[in-house]
Protein backbone atom coordinates (compact mmCIF):
# COMPACT_ATOMS: atom_id res chain seq x y z
CA UNK A 1 0.00 0.00 0.00
CA UNK A 2 1.39 3.31 -1.18
CA UNK A 3 0.21 6.60 0.00
CA UNK A 4 0.71 9.81 -2.61
CA UNK A 5 -0.29 13.12 -0.62
CA UNK A 6 -0.20 16.18 -2.51
CA UNK A 7 -0.87 20.11 -1.26
CA UNK A 8 -4.64 20.92 -2.02
CA UNK A 9 -4.05 24.25 -3.79
CA UNK A 10 -7.75 23.99 -4.48
CA UNK A 11 -8.42 24.86 -1.07
CA UNK A 12 -6.61 28.37 -1.85
CA UNK A 13 -7.34 29.55 -5.59
CA UNK A 14 -10.87 29.98 -5.77
CA UNK A 15 -12.25 29.42 -9.43
CA UNK A 16 -12.75 32.62 -11.53
CA UNK A 17 -11.06 34.58 -8.91
CA UNK A 18 -8.07 37.18 -10.28
CA UNK A 19 -5.51 34.73 -8.25
CA UNK A 20 -6.79 31.94 -10.65
CA UNK A 21 -7.10 33.94 -13.57
CA UNK A 22 -3.28 34.98 -13.23
CA UNK A 23 -2.43 31.31 -12.57
CA UNK A 24 -4.33 30.37 -15.74
CA UNK A 25 -2.56 33.07 -17.68
CA UNK A 26 0.92 31.99 -16.28
CA UNK A 27 0.41 28.25 -16.99
CA UNK A 28 3.37 27.20 -14.89
CA UNK A 29 5.86 28.06 -12.97
CA UNK A 30 9.62 28.84 -14.67
CA UNK A 31 12.75 27.90 -13.66
CA UNK A 32 16.23 29.76 -14.39
CA UNK A 33 19.50 29.49 -12.92
CA UNK A 34 19.35 32.45 -10.80
CA UNK A 35 15.31 32.54 -10.00
CA UNK A 36 12.26 31.19 -10.58
CA UNK A 37 9.46 32.93 -11.82
CA UNK A 38 6.21 30.84 -9.63
CA UNK A 39 2.88 30.36 -10.95
CA UNK A 40 1.30 31.30 -7.23
CA UNK A 41 2.49 33.38 -4.98
CA UNK A 42 5.42 32.62 -2.27
CA UNK A 43 2.84 32.81 0.02
CA UNK A 44 1.52 30.41 -1.08
CA UNK A 45 3.97 28.04 -2.92
CA UNK A 46 6.94 28.25 -0.46
CA UNK A 47 4.02 28.40 3.30
CA UNK A 48 1.16 27.17 2.78
CA UNK A 49 1.44 24.50 0.00
CA UNK A 50 4.51 23.54 1.24
CA UNK A 51 4.25 19.95 2.85
CA UNK A 52 7.02 21.44 5.98
CA UNK A 53 7.72 19.24 7.97
CA UNK A 54 5.81 18.67 11.29
CA UNK A 55 2.93 21.26 10.04
CA UNK A 56 -0.73 20.32 9.06
CA UNK A 57 -1.24 20.71 5.47
CA UNK A 58 -4.38 20.56 3.43
CA UNK A 59 -4.09 18.25 0.51
CA UNK A 60 -5.41 15.42 -1.82
CA UNK A 61 -4.31 12.09 -1.36
CA UNK A 62 -4.45 8.48 -3.17
CA UNK A 63 -3.85 5.36 -1.61
CA UNK A 64 -2.82 3.02 -3.86
CA UNK A 65 -2.49 -1.17 -3.42
CA UNK A 66 0.09 -2.29 -6.00
CA UNK A 67 1.13 -6.33 -6.06
CA UNK A 68 4.95 -7.70 -6.20
CA UNK A 69 4.63 -7.31 -10.03
CA UNK A 70 4.25 -3.40 -9.82
CA UNK A 71 0.94 -3.60 -10.99
CA UNK A 72 -1.76 -1.18 -9.68
CA UNK A 73 -5.11 -3.17 -8.10
CA UNK A 74 -6.72 -0.32 -6.79
CA UNK A 75 -6.72 3.16 -5.59
CA UNK A 76 -8.54 5.45 -3.40
CA UNK A 77 -8.50 8.93 -2.91
CA UNK A 78 -9.02 11.97 -0.04
CA UNK A 79 -9.34 14.97 1.09
CA UNK A 80 -7.73 16.35 4.30
CA UNK A 81 -4.83 16.70 6.16
CA UNK A 82 -1.56 15.52 6.48
CA UNK A 83 1.77 15.92 8.33
CA UNK A 84 5.41 15.31 6.91
CA UNK A 85 7.25 13.64 9.58
CA UNK A 86 10.17 14.71 7.45
CA UNK A 87 11.54 17.48 4.81
CA UNK A 88 14.34 14.70 3.26
CA UNK A 89 16.42 15.60 0.24
CA UNK A 90 17.12 13.14 -2.56
CA UNK A 91 20.98 12.97 -1.54
CA UNK A 92 20.19 12.16 2.13
CA UNK A 93 17.81 9.67 1.73
CA UNK A 94 20.26 8.10 -0.65
CA UNK A 95 22.84 8.11 1.50
CA UNK A 96 20.81 6.00 4.09
CA UNK A 97 19.56 3.93 2.17
CA UNK A 98 23.11 3.35 0.79
CA UNK A 99 24.39 2.57 4.56
CA UNK A 100 25.12 6.34 5.63
CA UNK A 101 22.18 7.74 7.32
CA UNK A 102 22.29 10.59 9.36
CA UNK A 103 20.43 11.11 12.96
CA UNK A 104 17.35 12.18 10.99
CA UNK A 105 17.05 9.13 8.79
CA UNK A 106 18.41 6.51 10.49
CA UNK A 107 15.03 5.97 12.92
CA UNK A 108 13.46 6.17 9.20
CA UNK A 109 15.30 3.43 7.50
CA UNK A 110 13.21 0.08 8.41
CA UNK A 111 9.86 1.54 9.15
CA UNK A 112 9.65 4.18 6.20
CA UNK A 113 12.26 4.06 3.50
CA UNK A 114 12.71 0.43 3.35
CA UNK A 115 8.98 -0.31 2.30
CA UNK A 116 8.67 2.94 0.13
CA UNK A 117 12.10 1.05 -1.50
CA UNK A 118 10.19 -2.19 -1.96
CA UNK A 119 7.49 -0.41 -3.88
CA UNK A 120 9.75 1.07 -5.60
CA UNK A 121 11.33 -2.12 -7.00
CA UNK A 122 8.11 -3.83 -7.41
CA UNK A 123 7.29 -0.67 -9.84
CA UNK A 124 10.37 -0.90 -11.86
CA UNK A 125 9.39 -4.68 -12.51
CA UNK A 126 6.21 -3.23 -13.61
CA UNK A 127 8.17 -0.28 -15.81
CA UNK A 128 10.70 -3.15 -17.53
CA UNK A 129 7.50 -5.28 -18.94
CA UNK A 130 5.50 -1.63 -19.81
CA UNK A 131 8.70 -0.32 -21.80
CA UNK A 132 8.12 3.34 -21.56
CA UNK A 133 10.47 5.54 -23.22
CA UNK A 134 14.18 4.78 -21.78
CA UNK A 135 16.47 8.41 -22.78
CA UNK A 136 19.68 8.93 -20.55
CA UNK A 137 20.13 12.47 -20.93
CA UNK A 138 21.57 13.74 -18.20
CA UNK A 139 20.68 17.47 -16.93
CA UNK A 140 22.29 20.37 -17.22
CA UNK A 141 23.00 22.50 -14.02
CA UNK A 142 24.35 25.69 -14.06
CA UNK A 143 26.22 27.06 -10.92
CA UNK A 144 26.16 30.93 -10.08
CA UNK A 145 28.12 32.85 -7.98
CA UNK A 146 27.65 35.84 -5.88
CA UNK A 147 28.57 37.81 -8.45
CA UNK A 148 25.39 36.77 -10.91
CA UNK A 149 28.19 35.13 -12.87
CA UNK A 150 28.61 31.43 -13.81
CA UNK A 151 30.94 29.56 -11.88
CA UNK A 152 30.70 25.79 -13.18
CA UNK A 153 28.21 23.70 -15.59
CA UNK A 154 27.99 20.28 -14.27
CA UNK A 155 25.81 17.54 -15.17
CA UNK A 156 23.15 16.74 -12.07
CA UNK A 157 23.59 12.87 -10.95
CA UNK A 158 20.39 11.22 -10.90
CA UNK A 159 19.86 8.83 -7.33
CA UNK A 160 17.71 6.07 -7.30
CA UNK A 161 16.01 8.43 -4.88
CA UNK A 162 14.74 10.55 -7.89
CA UNK A 163 14.16 7.21 -9.84
CA UNK A 164 11.61 6.28 -6.69
CA UNK A 165 9.58 10.13 -6.42
CA UNK A 166 9.35 9.51 -10.42
CA UNK A 167 8.02 6.43 -10.52
CA UNK A 168 5.39 7.25 -7.66
CA UNK A 169 4.18 10.71 -9.49
CA UNK A 170 3.33 8.75 -12.41
CA UNK A 171 1.28 5.72 -10.93
CA UNK A 172 -0.61 8.74 -8.95
CA UNK A 173 -1.31 10.39 -12.11
CA UNK A 174 -2.49 7.35 -13.75
CA UNK A 175 -4.30 7.05 -10.70
CA UNK A 176 -6.23 10.32 -10.90
CA UNK A 177 -6.55 10.09 -14.68
CA UNK A 178 -8.45 6.48 -14.35
CA UNK A 179 -10.41 7.77 -11.32
CA UNK A 180 -11.89 10.50 -13.11
CA UNK A 181 -12.73 8.61 -16.22
CA UNK A 182 -14.47 6.27 -13.48
CA UNK A 183 -16.43 9.09 -12.70
CA UNK A 184 -17.43 10.61 -15.87
CA UNK A 185 -15.43 13.85 -15.12
CA UNK A 186 -14.18 16.41 -17.85
CA UNK A 187 -10.40 16.92 -17.38
CA UNK A 188 -7.11 17.70 -18.89
CA UNK A 189 -5.26 14.43 -20.11
CA UNK A 190 -1.33 14.91 -20.30
CA UNK A 191 -1.16 13.98 -24.49
CA UNK A 192 2.09 12.64 -25.83
CA UNK A 193 1.56 11.49 -29.64
CA UNK A 194 3.55 9.32 -31.67
CA UNK A 195 6.42 10.69 -33.64
CA UNK A 196 5.52 11.96 -37.54
CA UNK A 197 6.67 9.35 -39.98
CA UNK A 198 9.17 12.04 -40.83
CA UNK A 199 10.81 12.74 -38.23
CA UNK A 200 11.22 8.95 -37.66
CA UNK A 201 12.86 8.82 -41.15
CA UNK A 202 15.26 11.49 -39.53
CA UNK A 203 16.40 9.30 -36.66
CA UNK A 204 16.30 5.94 -39.37
CA UNK A 205 19.18 8.00 -41.18
CA UNK A 206 21.33 9.06 -37.84
CA UNK A 207 20.96 5.50 -36.80
CA UNK A 208 22.24 3.86 -39.81
CA UNK A 209 24.82 6.61 -40.28
CA UNK A 210 25.98 5.24 -36.49
CA UNK A 211 25.77 1.33 -37.96
CA UNK A 212 22.67 0.85 -36.24
CA UNK A 213 19.23 0.10 -36.71
CA UNK A 214 15.30 1.06 -35.95
CA UNK A 215 12.33 -0.96 -37.17
CA UNK A 216 10.77 -0.32 -40.16
CA UNK A 217 7.18 -1.32 -41.38
CA UNK A 218 5.58 -1.79 -38.15
CA UNK A 219 3.40 0.60 -35.86
CA UNK A 220 6.15 1.65 -33.52
CA UNK A 221 5.84 1.08 -30.21
CA UNK A 222 8.06 2.49 -27.08
CA UNK A 223 10.31 -0.74 -27.39
CA UNK A 224 11.53 -0.66 -30.75
CA UNK A 225 12.82 2.92 -29.78
CA UNK A 226 14.53 1.27 -26.44
CA UNK A 227 16.62 -1.33 -29.00
CA UNK A 228 17.79 1.46 -30.31
CA UNK A 229 19.06 3.00 -27.15
CA UNK A 230 20.09 0.26 -26.05
CA UNK A 231 22.35 -0.65 -29.19
CA UNK A 232 24.17 2.79 -28.76
CA UNK A 233 24.59 2.16 -24.82
CA UNK A 234 28.21 2.15 -23.61
CA UNK A 235 29.53 3.50 -27.25
CA UNK A 236 30.51 6.29 -28.71
CA UNK A 237 26.97 7.05 -30.59
CA UNK A 238 25.38 6.63 -27.12
CA UNK A 239 24.89 10.59 -26.41
CA UNK A 240 24.08 10.84 -29.93
CA UNK A 241 21.00 8.38 -30.12
CA UNK A 242 19.67 9.66 -27.08
CA UNK A 243 19.15 13.31 -28.24
CA UNK A 244 17.99 12.44 -31.72
CA UNK A 245 15.55 9.79 -30.21
CA UNK A 246 14.64 12.87 -27.89
CA UNK A 247 14.12 15.21 -31.37
CA UNK A 248 12.26 12.98 -33.26
CA UNK A 249 9.35 13.03 -30.04
CA UNK A 250 6.40 15.47 -30.55
CA UNK A 251 5.71 17.62 -27.94
CA UNK A 252 3.39 16.68 -25.30
CA UNK A 253 0.34 19.02 -24.47
CA UNK A 254 -2.97 19.28 -22.53
CA UNK A 255 -6.04 18.12 -23.82
CA UNK A 256 -9.88 17.17 -22.77
CA UNK A 257 -10.06 14.23 -25.08
CA UNK A 258 -7.54 11.00 -24.57
CA UNK A 259 -5.20 10.43 -26.12
CA UNK A 260 -2.95 8.45 -24.54
CA UNK A 261 0.95 8.94 -23.81
CA UNK A 262 2.90 7.66 -25.73
CA UNK A 263 6.94 7.93 -24.08
CA UNK A 264 5.57 6.80 -20.85
CA UNK A 265 3.55 3.95 -22.87
CA UNK A 266 0.35 5.06 -20.84
CA UNK A 267 -3.35 4.41 -21.77
CA UNK A 268 -4.36 7.36 -19.42
CA UNK A 269 -2.91 10.14 -17.73
CA UNK A 270 -3.28 13.21 -16.13
CA UNK A 271 -1.10 15.75 -14.25
CA UNK A 272 -2.10 15.62 -10.14
CA UNK A 273 0.88 15.70 -8.59
CA UNK A 274 2.51 19.40 -8.96
CA UNK A 275 -0.68 22.15 -8.62
CA UNK A 276 2.13 24.63 -7.40
CA UNK A 277 3.52 24.91 -10.62
CA UNK A 278 1.11 23.73 -13.18
CA UNK A 279 -2.37 24.93 -13.94
CA UNK A 280 -3.28 21.46 -15.42
CA UNK A 281 -3.01 20.08 -12.04
CA UNK A 282 -5.25 22.33 -10.54
CA UNK A 283 -7.76 21.70 -12.94
CA UNK A 284 -7.83 17.96 -12.29
CA UNK A 285 -7.59 18.43 -8.59
CA UNK A 286 -10.61 20.70 -8.98
CA UNK A 287 -12.36 17.71 -11.31
CA UNK A 288 -11.69 15.45 -8.60
CA UNK A 289 -12.94 18.00 -5.42
CA UNK A 290 -16.35 17.92 -7.69
CA UNK A 291 -16.49 14.17 -8.82
CA UNK A 292 -16.58 13.51 -4.89
CA UNK A 293 -19.02 16.29 -3.86
CA UNK A 294 -15.87 17.27 -1.31
CA UNK A 295 -16.82 20.97 -1.69
CA UNK A 296 -17.97 24.31 -3.66
CA UNK A 297 -14.25 24.80 -4.77
CA UNK A 298 -14.38 22.42 -7.53
CA UNK A 299 -14.53 22.26 -11.61
CA UNK A 300 -16.72 25.57 -12.24
CA UNK A 301 -19.38 25.68 -15.11
CA UNK A 302 -16.62 28.40 -16.42
CA UNK A 303 -13.91 25.75 -16.26
CA UNK A 304 -15.58 23.11 -18.06
CA UNK A 305 -17.13 24.99 -20.79
CA UNK A 306 -14.00 26.50 -21.34
CA UNK A 307 -11.50 23.19 -20.81
CA UNK A 308 -10.68 23.06 -24.81
CA UNK A 309 -9.24 26.55 -24.35
CA UNK A 310 -7.32 26.10 -21.04
CA UNK A 311 -5.31 23.11 -22.48
CA UNK A 312 -4.35 25.05 -25.44
CA UNK A 313 -3.50 28.33 -22.99
CA UNK A 314 -1.03 26.12 -20.85
CA UNK A 315 0.45 23.97 -23.19
CA UNK A 316 1.45 27.14 -25.50
CA UNK A 317 2.93 28.41 -21.70
CA UNK A 318 4.53 25.39 -21.33
CA UNK A 319 6.20 26.00 -24.45
CA UNK A 320 6.87 29.52 -23.65
CA UNK A 321 8.67 28.60 -20.55
CA UNK A 322 10.70 25.79 -22.30
CA UNK A 323 12.15 27.87 -24.99
CA UNK A 324 12.69 30.97 -22.08
CA UNK A 325 14.37 28.82 -19.67
CA UNK A 326 16.63 27.26 -23.14
CA UNK A 327 17.70 30.57 -24.16
CA UNK A 328 18.33 31.75 -20.78
CA UNK A 329 21.12 28.96 -20.31
CA UNK A 330 22.79 29.12 -23.53
CA UNK A 331 23.50 32.45 -22.71
CA UNK A 332 24.74 31.92 -19.65
CA UNK A 333 26.83 29.29 -21.24
CA UNK A 334 27.91 31.36 -23.65
CA UNK A 335 28.89 34.00 -21.42
CA UNK A 336 30.56 31.15 -19.52
CA UNK A 337 32.20 29.84 -22.25
CA UNK A 338 33.71 33.83 -23.46
CA UNK A 339 36.00 33.97 -21.03
CA UNK A 340 37.88 30.69 -22.13
CA UNK A 341 38.28 31.56 -25.71
CA UNK A 342 41.56 30.01 -26.89
CA UNK A 343 40.91 27.01 -24.04
CA UNK A 344 41.12 23.32 -25.96
CA UNK A 345 37.85 21.17 -24.97
CA UNK A 346 36.87 17.55 -26.04
CA UNK A 347 33.30 16.74 -27.31
CA UNK A 348 31.93 14.63 -29.90
CA UNK A 349 30.81 15.24 -33.54
CA UNK A 350 26.94 15.41 -33.27
CA UNK A 351 26.32 16.99 -36.85
CA UNK A 352 27.64 16.42 -40.18
CA UNK A 353 26.56 18.94 -43.38
CA UNK A 354 28.36 20.01 -46.41
CA UNK A 355 29.27 23.23 -44.87
CA UNK A 356 30.89 21.71 -41.45
CA UNK A 357 30.81 19.95 -38.16
CA UNK A 358 28.54 20.44 -35.23
CA UNK A 359 30.33 19.57 -32.11
CA UNK A 360 29.13 18.81 -28.45
CA UNK A 361 31.57 19.50 -25.78
CA UNK A 362 31.99 16.91 -23.24
CA UNK A 363 32.61 19.10 -20.19
CA UNK A 364 29.70 21.80 -20.57
CA UNK A 365 26.87 19.93 -23.19
CA UNK A 366 27.39 23.10 -25.48
CA UNK A 367 26.98 22.52 -28.68
CA UNK A 368 28.96 24.58 -31.87
CA UNK A 369 29.64 24.70 -35.31
CA UNK A 370 32.79 24.42 -36.59
CA UNK A 371 32.53 25.62 -40.29
CA UNK A 372 34.60 23.79 -42.99
CA UNK A 373 37.30 26.07 -43.66
CA UNK A 374 38.64 25.60 -40.03
CA UNK A 375 38.21 21.95 -40.46
CA UNK A 376 41.03 21.62 -42.46
CA UNK A 377 43.07 23.13 -45.88
CA UNK A 378 42.28 20.39 -48.06
CA UNK A 379 38.75 19.88 -49.87
CA UNK A 380 36.24 17.73 -47.79
CA UNK A 381 33.58 15.79 -49.81
CA UNK A 382 30.77 15.27 -48.27
CA UNK A 383 28.58 12.10 -47.80
CA UNK A 384 25.09 12.80 -47.06
CA UNK A 385 24.13 9.06 -46.78
CA UNK A 386 26.62 8.01 -44.46
CA UNK A 387 26.97 11.39 -42.45
CA UNK A 388 30.68 11.75 -43.04
CA UNK A 389 33.14 14.40 -44.37
CA UNK A 390 36.21 12.57 -45.98
CA UNK A 391 39.64 14.92 -46.52
CA UNK A 392 40.70 14.69 -50.38
CA UNK A 393 44.44 14.28 -49.66
CA UNK A 394 44.67 12.51 -46.22
CA UNK A 395 42.10 10.63 -46.58
CA UNK A 396 40.51 11.69 -42.93
CA UNK A 397 36.99 10.75 -41.95
CA UNK A 398 35.32 12.76 -39.92
CA UNK A 399 31.63 11.15 -38.48
CA UNK A 400 29.12 11.48 -36.53
CA UNK A 401 30.11 10.04 -32.77
CA UNK A 402 33.39 10.77 -33.30
CA UNK A 403 35.84 12.27 -30.66
CA UNK A 404 37.68 15.40 -31.19
CA UNK A 405 39.52 17.94 -29.63
CA UNK A 406 38.67 21.44 -30.48
CA UNK A 407 39.52 24.85 -29.93
CA UNK A 408 37.12 28.21 -28.69
CA UNK A 409 37.79 30.64 -31.14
Amino acid sequence: MLWVAIADVAHYVTPGSALDREARRRGNSTYFPDRVVPMLPDILSGDLCSLHEGVDRACLAVRMVIDADGTKRSHRFARGLMRSVASLSYERVQAAMDGVPDAVTGPLVEPVLQPLYAAYAALVRARAVRQPLELDLPERKIVLGDDGKVVSVAFKERLDAHRLIEEFMVLANVAAAEELIRLKRPLLFRVHEEPSPLKLDALREVAEGAGMTLAKGQVLQTRHLNRLLSQAQGTEFDELINLSTLRSMTQAYYHPENFGHFGLALKNYAHFTSPIRRYSDLIVHRALIAGHGWGADGLSRWDVENLEETGKLISDAERRSMAAERDTNDRYLAAYLAERVGAEFAGRISGVQRFGLFVRLDETGADGLIPIRAVGREFFHYDEASQTLTGSETGVTLGIGQKVLVRLA
